[in-house]
């Protein structure tokens, strides 16, 4: 149920598959489309609601471990230079400082779980779950970070405000990400 027995064309992005240049183009491909992703947001409440996490979600599918941790990192290395977050800032001290911090610093940890698991769960619902735990890393990473950083009374407001409110668009977006990599193994 949560492995296949032969491999798919779309895993050649994957490190033990695909030539150094591949790799490289595809960590980049992967950094620019997440940056592309969190210019599409929208203010509900403190943390906005963006496309960026599909990006995350699909580098772990996508590029496996290594390779989707690394793509990330290049988003958060290029948001200290040019302003490809969310918000119209960039810098260090935009990260440090900003109410969904933790949720940029949580990119690479969640593309590195996505990647791993999915490297050992090959099937559809293995790439769900696969996804679902890379959100719930990314969340716990967010949410912690964003108590401190509102300042926020209870953690039960820090729920809330970072992940219940959240829940719903996001397994959207798991579902997206996995269905959009379970549909190019289909078919290539």
């Amino acid at each position: 149920m949560l492995t296949l027995d032969r491999a798919y064309r779309v895993d050649a992005l994957r490190p033990d598959r695909a030539r150094a240049l591949v790799q490289i183009v595809a960590i980049c491909l992967f950094a620019i489309a997440t940056a592309a992703g969190a210019k599409i947001h929208l203010y509900l409440w403190e943390v906005p609601l963006t496309l960026q996490t599909v990006f995350v979600y699909g580098s772990g599918l996508f590029l496996g471990t290594r390779n989707a941790c690394l793509s990330m990192l290049l988003y958060l290395g290029l948001g200290l230079f040019l302003p490809v977050f969310a918000g119209q800032g960039h810098g260090l001290a935009y990260v440090m400082g900003a109410v969904s911090g933790g949720y940029l610093l949580g990119m690479p940890l969640a593309a590195l779980v996505i990647g791993y698991l999915s490297g050992r769960w090959t099937s559809y619902v293995g790439s769900i779950l696969s996804t679902f735990a890379g959100s719930l890393v990314l969340f716990t990473c967010g949410v912690i970070w964003l108590h401190y950083a509102a300042g926020h009374a209870t953690w039960w407001q820090s729920l809330d405000a970072g992940w219940l409110r959240f829940v719903g668009f996001d397994a959207i977006k798991v579902l997206l990400a996995s269905g959009g990599y379970a549909a190019l193994r289909r078919f290539l």
